[in-house]
Formats: structure tokens, C-alpha cells, sequence
């Protein structure tokens, strides 16, 4: 499906009905992460209506030159958010890059959203990253990309890397993200923290966003819930997914569906 908000061309898949939840990817990648990572966790949950789009620049969904900032992606994503629930509250869970920009979304649109999950989320001030360590396999198989982001690395997770995150790397606006990344702070909300139910997931051997910052959302968000697992990265998503599943699971019956 597709889209257009302002400029921007936004490409989407969705499946289910119901309250509408909005899955944000991380950056370098497409839906298909997210979709693959996310939709097991969700999809046996009545009454929900799974949305996944592309961010800006990735996939299939266009960057024009106006979109300039972190800022830029941001109004778009709200934007898009307003097109696709028709102003409804809404679910919102993000991974990485994506986790970045929900909290800003639920920061600016409140009353919009009524959960917010965030996994191993980017944060504009991390601290303590880990060395990236291999905890199971011989990290000798993959690509650099592969062995750089799992630390769990199996024939089975090199297949669900080269099914659902490589192919993304063609597709990806490199230009348009450089351009973005060169204003990738968002500019600060200053209204009070978003209030809802809320679900921080975090792998504590993740070399890219590492988990410590994540931690520090506890006492900004007074209804948050925090995970630290245990032998997982960046990658936890496709790592672990039976725990994410049960963690989401538990964010979800705090909210009222």
C-alpha cells in the first residue's frame, strides 16, 4: 500500500483489524525487519490492526530533498500516523532508529497513543556500549553486516538476516540519509513525559545502542516496564523471540484494548 503525505510517497503493509499498532523499523533496513520480527509477537492478538511502513529513504517509501532533519521524519511520521488511523489512539513500537522517533511521536501526540514499546531504542545520549561479543557459533560465517549485528549467529539467523534485513541494503537512499543524519538530534519536548503504558526492551550485549541509556528510561516514563536480556544485541528481535513475544504480551494486557 501507498500513501502520499506532503511530499512523501510513505509505502506500507498491514494485516488485521482493530486498534491500529504502528511498527517502526531501525535504520538501513525496510519493513520486512520489522514485519518478520514483530508480526509473530502480534498477530495472535485479537483486535489489532498491525501497520508496518517504511521509514523515509528505506524501502520503498521516498525522501525528497525537503526532508532535510531528524525533525523532517519525524512530522512525516506523525503525519502518516493521522492518515492511517483516522486521528484514532493507536499502539506504537519501535526498534532501534524506530524506537527513536516513537518516543518523540508519543511525546508530541499523546493522547494519540495509547502503549509505547520501544526495542533496543537509539537514544541521544548512550553511554557504556559493550564490545561486540559472539556468544553461540563460530563467527566465521556471513557477511562483515551479519557478523557485526548477531551475537547469536546460526545457520538459522544468517538465513532470517539474508531473508529479511540484507535485501534491504539495495533499496536504501544513501544520499537521503546522509542528508538527514547530518540533523539527526531531534529538536527536545519539553512537555511532560509521555504517560502510558510503556515497554523498554534492551539486549545487553548490543555493541550498536548498548542497554545502559536504555535503562534510564525508567524514571522518565512512570509507567515503564524494562527488560535487560541477557546473551542478546541489537538483533535481540530475531534473537529472542519468544521472550520479546511474552514481554509485548504483557505491555499489551496493560493496555486497554
Amino acid at each position: 500500500m501507498e500513501i502520499r503525505v506532503g511530499r512523501v510517497v510513505v509505502h506500507y503493509v498491514e494485516h488485521g483489524t482493530g486498534r491500529p499498532v504502528l511498527v517502526l523499523h531501525g535504520s538501513g533496513v525496510d519493513h520486512r525487519e520489522a514485519e518478520a520480527c514483530f508480526e509473530p509477537a502480534l498477530d495472535g492478538v485479537a483486535g489489532l490492526r498491525r501497520i508496518y511502513p517504511d521509514l523515509p529513504g528505506m524501502g520503498r517509501t521516498t525522501a525528497p530533498g525537503t526532508l532535510r532533519s531528524a525533525d523532517d521524519v519525524l512530522d512525516t511520521l506523525l503525519d502518516f500516523a493521522d492518515e492511517v488511523t483516522g486521528g484514532t489512539a493507536y499502539l506504537l513500537v519501535g526498534h532501534s532508529a524506530g524506537a527513536y522517533y516513537a518516543q518523540a511521536m508519543a511525546a508530541r501526540g499523546r493522547a494519540q497513543v495509547a502503549g509505547l514499546a520501544l526495542v533496543c531504542p537509539l537514544l541521544p545520549r548512550l553511554r557504556d556500549v559493550p564490545e561486540h561479543r559472539v556468544v553461540t557459533g563460530s563467527g566465521e560465517i556471513g557477511d562483515d553486516v551479519f557478523r557485526s549485528y548477531f551475537v547469536i549467529q546460526t545457520p538459522e539467523m544468517l538465513e532470517r538476516y539474508e531473508r529479511y534485513v540484507a535485501p534491504a541494503a539495495a533499496l536504501v537512499d544513501q544520499a537521503a540519509l546522509e542528508r538527514i543524519g547530518e540533523r539527526w538530534a531531534l529538536t527536545p519536548d519539553h512537555a511532560p513525559a509521555y504517560a502510558g503504558p510503556t515497554a523498554v526492551v534492551a539486549g545487553r550485549l548490543d555493541s550498536t545502542v548498548g542497554y545502559a541509556a536504555a535503562v534510564d528510561l525508567v524514571d522518565h516514563y512512570p509507567h515503564a516496564s524494562l527488560a535487560v536480556v541477557d546473551d542478546a544485541g541489537h538483533a535481540l528481535p530475531h534473537e529472542r523471540p519468544e521472550l520479546l513475544r511474552a514481554l509485548l504480551a504483557d505491555w499489551l494486557a496493560r493496555v486497554e484494548l
